[in-house]
């Protein structure tokens, strides 16, 4: 089993302890009580902010990446800079992330919410509507095309967009199927870690017209993002540029340009 496998099953142990503690019925409850929604969608199709600012404490390939981590702040302050929305590590294992972070995150800002996780559960689809996402990732690597339209009609129950990342072109394929799915091309293969933005460039060319799309990890560069936009992409996810940044905020702002 490799670590993407590894992390995706352990996710799912977590999801079925987790249900045992609070219901299903619970998280759809707090759920509901939510009288706000913030389009990812939208966001990006007006085009005029792109960049979804990603907030994550550790990863697998970089190791502690800010030892100091506050969401809230981050949040604030992104939204500030002009982020398109914000991705939101909950992995408590190798990213060290939490509920907790995202609802912070929530609190803090107006902007669209990533909750990123290893989700194949159902439940875990739910958490993130009740702790305050307004977007759900499904990693088109790990999850069979039964279970991913099964969670992508969840999600459409609990009122959340659906980003859905690919690595290769069959990924990419299975995930257009998605009807109204965010497409996302990962430049990061999840089984190595290794990075090349050539995966993305190379996939743009299977980049339905009219679907928003967005290039993840290993844009570094103002010129990397202008490049991927040339190529199809409407948004970009970034997270070790930030996070490596002592002032995340401000590398933000230069990144998109300084609008």
């Amino acid at each position: 089993m490799n670590i993407l496998e590894s992390i995706t099953e352990a996710r799912r142990a977590d999801a079925l302890r987790a249900e045992r503690r609070v219901p299903v019925e619970a998280l759809r409850d707090r759920a509901e009580k939510r009288r706000e929604r913030h389009s990812l969608v939208r966001a990006l199709r007006t085009g005029a902010r792109c960049i979804i600012a990603e907030m994550k404490k550790a990863s697998p390939s970089a190791g502690l990446l800010r030892p100091r981590y506050a969401p809230s702040v981050l949040a604030r302050r992104y939204e500030e800079a002009g982020a398109a929305g914000i991705s939101v590590l909950t992995e408590p294992r190798k990213f060290l992330g939490s509920p907790r972070h995202l609802a912070a995150a929530r609190a803090a800002c107006g902007l669209p919410v990533l909750r990123k996780d290893f989700i194949s559960e159902p439940y875990q689809v739910w958490e993130a509507a009740a702790w305050g996402a307004d977007v759900v990732l499904l990693i088109a690597s790990v999850l069979d095309d039964g279970t991913m339209r099964a969670l992508h009609r969840e999600a459409g129950r609990a009122r959340l967009e659906v980003l859905v990342e690919a690595h290769t072109a069959d990924e990419l394929k299975r995930a257009r199927r998605l009807d109204g799915a965010i497409l996302g091309v990962n430049s990061r293969n999840l089984r190595t870690m290794r990075t090349d933005l050539a995966v993305a460039f190379g996939l743009a060319r299977l980049l339905p017209r009219g679907v928003q799309a967005v290039a993840e990890s290993g844009i570094r560069t103002r010129d990397d993002i202008e490049r991927l936009r040339d190529a199809g992409y409407s948004g970009f996810l970034i997270g070790e540029t930030l996070m490596r940044s002592a002032r995340p905020w401000e590398e933000l702002m230069e990144l998109s340009g300084g609008a």
